[in-house]
């Protein structure tokens, strides 16, 4: 038996069938799920969710906006928005104020605790990417990276 098959071999002795384990569909599945619990513990010791960092991000990167805005940026439902903006602004990281030019709406900044939140959760998730692509060597990680974003954008292209 070959190293890869022993690693895709769990302790019960059962293996994967080859024609699965070629599937990218499939391999990409299981490690976004891997990814996405490894992320979702890593943020919750930290008392943080995936949400808060995505807003914080894009605060910091685009500047303030408002929650319709922020949640076509970060592909959380507007529905939703309302709640991860309620935690962020109940913690003193995001401060809402009315729109000067439509007072319907208001305008959503970063604090400056916000943006001290968001370099402490930037370690955070650089220290779980590394044990997520911990077998890949570094010029594979960045070009895995290359890869995936090639594909996101090619199928989310309009």
């Amino acid at each position: 038996m070959s190293r890869a098959e022993a690693a895709d071999m769990p302790d019960d002795g059962i293996r994967t069938p080859e024609r699965l384990r070629r599937r990218a569909s499939r391999l990409l599945a299981h490690v976004a799920a891997r990814s996405d619990r490894l992320m979702t513990e890593g943020l919750a010791e930290a008392d943080a969710h995936k949400w808060h960092y995505a807003v914080l991000a894009s605060l910091h990167e685009f500047g303030p906006g408002s929650q319709a805005t922020l949640s076509r940026r970060t592909g959380i439902y507007r529905s939703d928005m309302v709640g991860v903006l309620n935690e962020l602004a109940g913690r003193g990281l995001v401060e809402r104020a009315p729109d000067p030019a439509d007072r319907r709406r208001n305008v959503i900044t970063i604090t400056t605790e916000g943006r001290e939140r968001l370099r402490r959760l930037d370690k955070i998730l650089d220290d779980l990417h590394e044990e997520l692509l911990a077998p890949l060597l570094p010029d594979e990680r960045d070009r895995f990276v290359q890869l995936l974003t090639r594909l996101l954008d090619h199928h989310t292209r309009t």
